[in-house]
């Protein structure tokens, strides 16, 4: 008997996984504690470096188990410094998340707020600089994932260097598939995932952190989140806390297989072509997309959804044909759907994808 397909996961992480990176979490156990381990995180701490090209003498990856999310508040709470103020721009539910973080630990906060399906706010940002000067960081969202929007950085960037702050990244759903201008933009800090466009598993996030942002900051807010703590033991061999060895296994063969393939220059590409057959798939079904394929992000991207046409009945339908994909958020629930290109995808799975999309929207 010929066994079914596997599930593809279209949904925004975790993401399929390929052979080579489910059989490396088969490795031999290892205490986190042991030279083994320190030699293993040392090599990710510094081929993370290496998918943008940092200097390690400016630059460092600090390693945590968690979410992407622990990593964004791992940032947010360790590097705006005492008595300082954060401006957020927010421009839907993961930005509005950032917010949130700071005014939990206690940070002043400031937000210039877009609709949903709007541009960062620049105008906004550009008034509050001007009137705060106790503004010390701006922090904003890559890629939005609730409408699948990648905001434009440059003129953010711009900004922030004219007021003489830096910037804080939620790249969770782009690093390692989409530019980011280590060199030109004031970035303090960016935090990400294993799980997303990197194709390892949950369990593994970590920042990348401008070495002299991080000594700068008098901000330990938090025992478990304090990167501080981190980035010291991690620099001598060492962790602050038990990590999770075999998501890090994992991470490691993701890398392996990441830098085979080309980086992230050649992962983007690969997306890119992903999203071009959803996209001219559903156009051709008269499925509209949420953003225009210019404002969208090459991992991520939103659809609405048809007239007659419930999220719950085309979730159910296409896991049905072996493919999961993703809801709206919030206000956006009702109305979109979300497919993602990451992950271990053959041509063949886009094929048997395009035929389920007919069957499911085209009947």
């Amino acid at each position: 008997m010929n066994s079914p397909p596997p599930m593809i996961l279209l949904n925004p992480g975790p993401v399929t996984l390929s052979a080579r990176v489910r059989e490396a979490m088969l490795r031999p156990d290892l205490c986190h504690r042991e030279p083994e381990f320190a030699t293993l995180q040392s090599s990710l701490r510094a081929r993370l470096l290496d998918v943008y090209a940092l200097d390690p003498l400016a630059w460092a990856a600090v390693l945590m188990t968690g979410s992407g999310t622990a990593a964004v508040e791992a940032m947010i709470s360790s590097l705006v410094p005492r008595g300082a103020t954060l401006l957020v721009a927010e421009n839907g539910v993961y930005g509005e998340r950032i917010r949130t973080m700071a005014e939990r630990h206690g940070i002043a906060v400031e937000t210039a707020r877009a609709d949903w399906q709007g541009t960062i706010d620049l105008a906004g940002v550009r008034t509050a600089l001007a009137a705060n000067r106790a503004i010390t960081h701006v922090a904003a969202v890559h890629h939005e994932t609730t409408t699948g929007r990648l905001n434009d950085l440059a003129p953010l960037a711009a900004l922030c260097c004219e007021f003489g702050v830096a910037l804080l990244l939620d790249t969770v759903s782009s690093f390692g598939a989409e530019m980011l201008d280590f060199a030109h933009w004031p970035i303090a800090a960016c935090a990400a995932t294993a799980n997303k466009c990197l194709h390892g598993v949950p369990g593994t996030s970590f920042v990348i952190t401008r070495r002299a942002a991080l000594a700068a900051s008098d901000a330990r807010r938090s025992l478990y989140l304090d990167l501080s703590a981190y980035l010291a033991n991690q620099d001598g061999g060492g962790t602050p806390f038990t990590q999770s060895v075999q998501t890090f296994y994992a991470l490691d063969e993701a890398l392996a297989e990441f830098f085979d393939e080309g980086g992230w220059t050649a992962r983007q590409a690969t997306y890119r072509a992903r999203q071009a057959v959803i996209r001219d798939t559903l156009a051709g079904l008269g499925v509209e997309p949420l953003l225009d394929a210019t404002a969208s992000s090459c991992v991520l991207q939103a659809f609405r959804l048809p007239a007659g046409l419930t999220y719950p009945a085309l979730h159910d339908g296409l896991k049905a044909h072996g493919f999961v994909i993703y809801a709206g958020q919030g206000k956006l629930a009702a109305g979109i759907f979300r497919i993602s290109a990451m992950g271990a995808i053959t041509d063949g799975d886009l094929a048997r994808l395009q035929a389920a999309l007919v069957a499911e929207i085209g009947r």
